[in-house]
């Protein structure tokens, strides 16, 4: 589910985990400008964005998350880390000219990052959401 990341943003190295509030990730806009935005809400963070840091690709795709007007991003990471179905987490790095997927939702002024996910399609896969990664 993506519980970690790691970035580079004008040449200072940043290593997240979602379970910090001060989480932030590097976005890359449709006009080509790049933003540090909060990366989700966590339970004891005041706000009407959902609660999570990961938005799931199917709900995105059902509707679920159009009440909040969202906006598809780049989110040019280095790596992410993920943990497996067994609880071990594992870093990987993300291949040059690639990047996540992300949903940027608005409420009012307040806007927040969210990674999309997607479920693996490989039946016994070792991980139960994937961050979507995307080139081109």
């Amino acid at each position: 589910m993506c519980g970690g990341i790691y970035y580079v943003y004008r040449e200072q190295e940043y290593r997240y985990y979602f379970s910090n509030p001060a989480a932030t990730l590097p976005v890359k806009m449709k006009t080509g400008h790049y933003e540090i935005l909060p990366w989700g809400r966590r339970r004891e963070q005041r706000g009407k964005l959902p609660l999570g840091g990961w938005a799931r690709l199917d709900a995105i795709y059902s509707g679920r998350w159009d009440r909040w007007q969202p906006a598809a991003v780049k989110i040019p990471l280095s790596s992410f880390m993920e943990k497996d179905i067994s609880g071990n987490s594992q870093w990987f790095d993300i291949t040059r000219g690639k990047w996540i997927q992300g949903l940027v939702a608005h409420a009012g002024h307040e806007r927040k990052i969210y990674i999309v996910t997607i479920t693996p399609e490989l039946e016994d896969a070792a991980y139960q959401r994937w961050p979507r990664i995307m080139s081109g």
